[in-house]
């Protein structure tokens, strides 16, 4: 933000035009004067010379978030795809100055990532021909879960709905193929309540829909407020969850006030962490929250070893891994 501070005007207001957001080694930086942003793209391509690393041409592009640049418009970060629209004055929001700004701002999953989950779906559909419905429906189910909940604070309804448009189509052919070309309605497909056509078992294993994932819209995040900095009383009232975050993960993280309770560090952005039970089951203890703790995976390892866990032993222990952590 140093340059922004040498650009004509106020060096408060300079800051607040110029942003930079960072999510690991994936960046974007946004101002409204497209020769601000091509000057910031010397300054960071100068400053990762000097470490001997560079820009990724593939990767780094200059587009705009209204009109179109070089067959571009709008722009990709983290799997979403974030692009202004032209709407009338009484659909869209004013400036500061309470003047209408004549566009609407949509964050969208991208198409490349649409794309991707569905050939993960088709992918499990097409290796489970013979597999019983029950197993083809465990393995889906948290495919979808998992990829819903990421895109569930963004204007997804409309994408959810195609999905699961393709996922049965997908599941027909599956059906077909076992049928000898009929879908066996019946067998596969169930009313459950007031929703017909559910796939589901007859014990009542339903596969789970994209459309049913509630869209819960995102809570800005205050100042310079951040994950790293170990500030987690502000994280735990925010609810210390990501879309992402898986929600035992969640809880446990607000309860743990993010430390590890084994060596009492906080977890980092570089930790691997993992779901442990306090009393292993292996000795009788309960899958319960009150017996649950997240844990540094070397934490993990050692308090296993201390717990005399042998892989030997009749009953292994659940370990949930988290690689890609959410802090």
């Amino acid at each position: 933000m140093q340059y922004a501070e040498t650009l004509k005007g106020s060096k408060r207001d300079n800051r607040k035009a110029l942003s930079l957001i960072r999510y690991a080694d994936d960046f974007v930086i946004i101002h409204e004067d497209l020769n601000v942003v091509k000057k910031c793209q010397e300054i960071i391509a100068g400053w990762l010379s000097d470490m001997g690393l560079e820009l990724k041409p593939s990767k780094t592009k200059l587009t705009h978030t209204l009109n179109e640049i070089d067959g571009n418009v709008g722009f990709e970060f983290l799997g979403f795809h974030v692009q202004q629209h032209k709407v009338g004055n009484y659909r869209c929001a004013n400036n500061t100055n309470g003047t209408p700004l004549g566009f609407s701002t949509l964050i969208t999953p991208s198409k490349a990532k649409i794309k991707t989950h569905l050939v993960k779906i088709a992918e499990v559909i097409d290796t489970h021909k013979t597999a019983p419905q029950a197993a083809l429906i465990s393995k889906l189910n948290p495919i979808i879960r998992g990829w819903s909940n990421y895109y569930s604070t963004v204007v997804s309804k409309e994408t959810f709905s195609k999905v699961d448009e393709l996922t049965y189509n997908k599941l027909r052919t599956w059906a077909r193929t076992r049928g000898k070309g009929s879908i066996n309605k019946d067998k596969y497909w169930r009313t459950v309540g007031d929703r017909n056509w559910c796939f589901s078992t007859e014990n009542g294993m339903e596969l789970l829909k994209h459309a049913s994932t509630p869209i819960v819209r995102h809570t800005k995040v205050k100042g310079e407020a951040s994950p790293f900095n170990g500030d987690w009383t502000y994280w735990s009232k925010r609810r210390g969850e990501y879309p992402e975050t898986p929600s035992r993960v969640s809880k446990l993280i607000k309860k743990q006030k993010g430390i590890c309770p084994h060596c009492g560090l906080y977890f980092t952005s570089t930790d691997t962490v993992e779901v442990d039970h306090i009393k292993p089951t292996s000795l009788g203890g309960k899958d319960i929250y009150d017996n649950l703790q997240l844990l540094h995976k070397h934490c993990h390892d050692t308090k296993t070893a201390h717990d005399g866990f042998s892989t030997n032993s009749k009953q292994l222990p659940i370990i949930e891994n988290y690689e890609n952590n959410p802090f």
